[in-house]
């Protein structure tokens, strides 16, 4: 079988009749494998050094609402890529700023960086993933509580030949009862002593296989797996930009994805899954360097040029908000509405901004940081 087939894997029914020798009965965790190799271990502390590095960069940024917005939403826009839904930036930004003229495929990105930050809320508050949060997340991603699914049917089909390969339980009872058993591997630090990294892949792993939803199972697992870096404390706010890498390596993710579904080759997948976390955490630490030296640039000509006009507050409007409106910076600096047309036309003749009228709205973007977040290899 050819090794790209897995980038056009597809959700396809069972017809009547079909047989399926691809229902394979997945198995409870913990997995009764050793995946503490040398090899593994190895390239799990180099994840953790770069994932320490990422987290205390993210604490360089004096607001931290600047990231937030910024680089989940970059999550969001390659996590759904990875189910072709395809959006561009312009779109995106018009979708976050409330413009119901944005398309389809924009406003379920939008969807997804509103499901990652309940995730993150919710672990903030309590730092447990449970299986009522996971629920939650996919309700908000696809708009609808269809909850886990009752009927049967679901499989992955190579989009070239319509070959089924893989069928996940089709047993509703199963589905809930293996969901439950994650819940608690996630949770339980008793059940596996493994380096939170190796579990992280296991779990994503068997949620993907656990397959528990009619839609929305890949990008709800890809939330789970920053959610569970939070929980961890292995990050402090949800900006690990893993879905750029499944991306530029998509075959190779659903190879392996299913090469531990056929062959049980749980440590190739180990160390797919601990070289994604370590090159994503140096991607994204480079770009929050990035934005920080702009945003200082930005503080500088900001206090020379306009001493009066500027706050902190204005300048992190400015980096919050990609595509600022006036009444985000009303809301944000607490003015007029005059006087936020004021400032925004003022910063856009000097060239901070560039002002772009899209139906009855206009929005103000900041475009040094806009190729930043387009620009990142």
């Amino acid at each position: 079988m050819n090794s790209s087939w897995l980038t056009y894997i597809f959700i396809g029914e069972i017809g009547s009749g079909e047989k399926c020798d691809k229902m394979a009965k997945l198995q409870p965790l913990p997995v009764d494998v050793n995946l503490e190799t040398v090899e593994i271990l190895k390239k799990a502390a180099e994840a953790h050094r770069y994932l320490a590095e990422l987290k205390g960069g993210t604490q360089t940024i004096p607001n931290e609402a600047i990231l937030i917005n910024t680089l989940s939403l970059q999550e969001a826009k390659d996590s759904s890529a990875i189910e072709n839904i395809v959006t561009t930036h312009d779109e995106l930004y018009k979708a976050q700023s409330g413009d119901t003229s944005a398309s389809p495929s924009a406003k379920e990105v939008e969807r997804y960086a509103l499901a990652m930050q309940h995730g993150y809320h919710e672990v903030q508050i309590s730092p447990l993933i449970t299986t009522r949060l996971i629920l939650k997340v996919q309700e908000i991603l696809e708009g609808n509580n269809a909850g886990f699914r009752k009927l049967p049917g679901t499989s992955l089909r190579n989009h070239s030949t319509g070959e089924i390969v893989y069928a996940p339980s089709q047993d509703h009872a199963e589905i809930v009862e293996r969901m439950s058993n994650l819940d608690q591997f996630m949770n339980d630090a008793e059940m596996s002593t493994l380096d939170p990294l190796i579990k992280l892949a296991i779990i994503h792993y068997q949620f993907e296989s656990i397959h528990p939803f009619y839609d929305g199972n890949g990008r709800t697992g890809r939330i789970v797996n920053v959610l569970y870096l939070l929980e961890s404390d292995l990050l402090s706010i949800p900006v690990l930009y893993l879905s750029r890498y499944i991306v530029q390596n998509k075959p190779d993710y659903y190879r392996l994805l299913q090469a531990v579904r056929d062959e049980g080759a749980w440590a190739e997948w180990v160390l797919f899954m601990l070289d994604a976390i370590s090159c994503t955490s140096r991607q994204t630490l480079h770009l929050i360097t990035d934005i920080k030296a702009l945003m200082l640039k930005t503080k500088h000509r900001l206090r020379d040029e306009f001493p009066r006009m500027y706050s902190q507050d204005l300048l992190n409007n400015l980096f919050r908000h990609p595509y600022t409106k006036i009444n985000f910076l009303q809301n944000d600096l607490h003015i007029s509405r005059i006087t936020a047309t004021r400032y925004l036309d003022k910063l856009t003749e000097a060239g901070y901004l560039k002002k772009q009228r899209f139906g009855r709205s206009s929005y103000y973007i900041n475009k040094p940081l806009v190729t930043l977040l387009s620009d990142i290899p």
